[in-house]
């Protein structure tokens, strides 16, 4: 993967998918009140010539319909499809639900502790292993993920160990009285199949630090290397840097090399940091050091297995098998044949509510897909596939929305996702008679504070929107494409719920599709302000 930084309006665009924006004009309404000379005024803007609006607000107690801007056309909504699968999720699950992440024995332990045969953690989905585990027991997140790091071209890393997870699985297996293992040590991850991650990696059911290495890099001197450390650190992949800083005012290159590796479960697997950074590079988003990008861990079965017997021997635990390797699956017993006489450790993750805030404030991707897919195990199905055909099912059969409304091909919003206004609210509102709504609500991203709508608009240039500061939970969703002209947004969204002046509570759609943007970084900025400045508005009218 090649980055040039500093990077143009693409990156400012793809970072908006967490924050806000829209664009377009067209004022035609079925029911509902005329949208306001406010709101049409943004609709209307040069920047949003040609482009497509939707709006929906309707009183979640009365039921009163408010705005009805195109309420029946299917528009892209990108990550606004989080809000189905998350939702789901936490209907099937509970938002009490913990992950229980065993290890088993397969063979006996002598009298001298030795285990006379393998060690076996069995995977059950947990997205995060505990490494975003605060001392509160809350979920660390930051407002800039390193998942995103990459397209957005910075990100604030968490505070928590990310192997912490696997440490305490040592440790355990430590004080069991366990000091040698003669066997392999082996991830069992047959816990649903494998699926493709948008052409990048097969999403597992086993994870070590959402499945990348931050890459962490600060400017040195002018002629020397610049500094490029790397976390977790583990022989399972390590980190090699040719990273030169450079003057100022020469061309800012940084590149990882591969940008997928191929080569995790073999011996001496490295990626590579090239190119130059001046002097007086400024990072993006953060505007300070360090600057963080990623690999992707491709095979995260193959890195778990060598995190897992890393942790082992820090623990003191001797391991005969070599740490570097394949996952010997085809040492497994039986799927389900474990028993409670083989269990020797055990990790109890956060409750699921905590990963729900993480999937939604930060619009994480692959913990949306896994959720859909574990949603589908609830359903008796153990593939993306046939998950995504039964969630049809429910969708139109038990919480009645009809099949022509919405289109997913993924559990995240990836692709070509789309959605009525009237779909999307319907959801919203199945939601919200739910008993973990609070949780739900709690886990969206809030207007001003957090999330992707953290930046979401300048509530000092109009003193009578500075209330709605922390009183809108919606989740984001964009859908971009580069083209000649710069950047085709061709669907920004923005679903939830406002906590409106006047003490009613509202749900709400407001989507944009086909806005083009120029590579001018101010264009993205002006969208993103639009965005919540009708947030805003919508808050203090009703």
């Amino acid at each position: 993967m090649r980055i040039k930084l500093p990077r143009t309006a693409v990156v400012i665009l793809l970072l908006a998918a967490s924050f806000l924006s829209y664009g377009g004009c067209n004022n035609n309404s079925s029911d509902g009140q005329p949208i306001p000379e406010e709101i049409r005024a943004i609709f209307d803007k040069d920047l949003y010539d040609g482009a497509i609006w939707a709006l929906r607000v309707v009183d979640l107690e009365s039921g009163e319909l408010i705005y009805n801007l195109r309420y029946d056309d299917n528009l892209f909504i990108g990550s606004v499809r989080k809000v189905f699968t998350i939702g789901e999720a936490l209907e099937a699950l509970g938002p009490d639900f913990r992950f229980h992440t065993p290890i088993h024995r397969q063979g006996s332990v002598n009298g001298e502790g030795v285990l006379e045969g393998d060690l076996i953690l069995v995977a059950t989905g947990d997205f995060t292993m505990g490494g975003r585990r605060n001392p509160n027991e809350t979920m660390a997140i930051t407002n800039f993920d390193h998942n995103e790091a990459d397209t957005a071209g910075n990100a604030v890393l968490t505070a928590p160990d990310p192997l912490w997870g696997y440490d305490s699985l040592a440790e355990q297996i430590a004080k069991s009285g366990i000091t040698k293992i003669t066997g392999e040590i082996i991830i069992d991850d047959r816990l649903f199949e494998p699926f493709e991650f948008r052409g990048e990696f097969d999403i597992r059911p086993i994870f070590v630090n959402d499945d990348v290495v931050d890459v962490i890099i600060n400017s040195t001197n002018p002629g020397e290397s610049a500094s490029v450390d790397h976390r977790p650190m583990s022989e399972a992949f390590g980190v090699d840097s040719n990273l030169i800083t450079v003057a100022s005012g020469e061309e800012t290159e940084v590149e990882l090399v591969p940008e997928f590796s191929s080569c995790i479960g073999l011996d001496n697997c490295f990626g590579t940091v090239t190119g130059r950074l001046p002097i007086d590079f400024i990072p993006p988003i953060t505007e300070a050091f360090p600057l963080i990008q990623t690999f992707r861990i491709v095979r995260p079965d193959n890195y778990a297995r060598t995190v897992l017997i890393e942790a082992l021997q820090k623990a003191g635990v001797t391991v005969n098998a070599n740490p570097v390797g394949q996952n010997p699956v085809q040492l497994l017993p039986p799927q389900n044949s474990y028993s409670s006489n083989t269990l020797l450790a055990e990790l109890v993750s956060l409750p699921y509510s905590e990963y729900a805030k993480l999937v939604l404030k930060v619009s994480y991707n692959i913990g949306s897909d896994t959720s859909l897919m574990l949603w589908g195990l609830t359903e008796g199905v153990d593939n993306i596939d046939d998950a995504q055909i039964v969630e049809r099912e429910n969708l139109t059969q038990n919480i009645g929305i009809p099949g022509n409304e919405f289109l997913f091909f993924d559990g995240s919003g990836g692709g070509l996702a789309t959605a009525t206004n009237k779909a999307i609210l319907q959801m919203l509102k199945h939601i919200s008679e739910q008993s973990f709504f609070p949780e739900f609500i709690d886990a969206l991203p809030i207007l001003g504070v957090d999330g992707g709508l953290v930046f979401a608009t300048d509530f000092e240039a109009d003193p009578s929107l500075a209330g709605a500061k922390g009183n809108a939970f919606a989740k984001l969703g964009t859908f971009g494409m580069a083209n000649e002209n710069g950047i085709l947004l061709r669907g920004e969204a923005l679903g939830g719920y406002i906590d409106a002046k006047s003490g009613r509570r509202l749900m709400y759609h407001l989507v944009v599709n086909e806005v083009q943007l120029s590579f001018d970084i101010g264009d993205a900025v002006e969208v993103i302000q639009d965005q919540g400045t009708i947030t805003a508005i919508i808050w203090r009218d009703n």
